[in-house]
């Protein structure tokens, strides 16, 4: 019977472990959305606030660019795309405050993002987003710093050559 418990929870250990990262929550809203989704309603709100370092997460993206600041260990908001997209943008609006953000897609693929223009705030423009499940952390550039934000995902039209 020992042998038997044993085995058993041996096959629990192993069926948690394995238990795909959709499983994991994020800290606040989700968002799902198609190609063509209604301009506006791509939404959520958080906070920034945690002293967990995003490089630990990656030192820079696809496109080189450093991954910066800190936020919590778990995903502030989970993007769910149900077909692949050719442009969308992902802005913070905290009112202008030094937020980061990375984003975490299918294949590792990974986006990150400070300073818009001349706002403080984050935002990341990327292309040929694939579908499936993006884990989005929105951090602030020092340690523990905790501002309520606005997150907003757009479509770009696709640009003419």
């Amino acid at each position: 019977m020992r042998i038997l418990n044993g085995m058993y929870f041996m096959a629990l250990i192993a069926a948690i472990s394995t238990t795909p990262a959709l499983a994991q929550k994020a800290n606040f809203g989700n968002l799902t959305i198609s190609p063509s989704f209604p301009a506006g309603t791509a939404r959520v709100a958080g906070s920034t606030g945690g002293s967990y370092s995003l490089p630990s997460i990656a030192n820079s993206d696809r496109n080189k660019k450093p991954c910066i600041g800190f936020a919590s260990q778990t995903p502030d908001h989970i993007l769910v795309l149900q077909k692949d997209f050719s442009n969308l943008t992902i802005q913070i609006n905290s009112g202008g405050r030094d937020t980061t953000l990375l984003i975490k897609g299918p294949n590792n693929t990974i986006y990150c993002g400070d300073d818009t223009g001349l706002s403080k705030d984050a935002s990341v423009e990327a292309t040929n987003l694939k579908a499936g499940t993006y884990e989005i952390w929105v951090g602030s550039i020092e340690a523990g710093q905790r501002w309520n934000y606005i997150l907003t995902v757009r479509e770009q039209p696709r640009r003419l050559r």
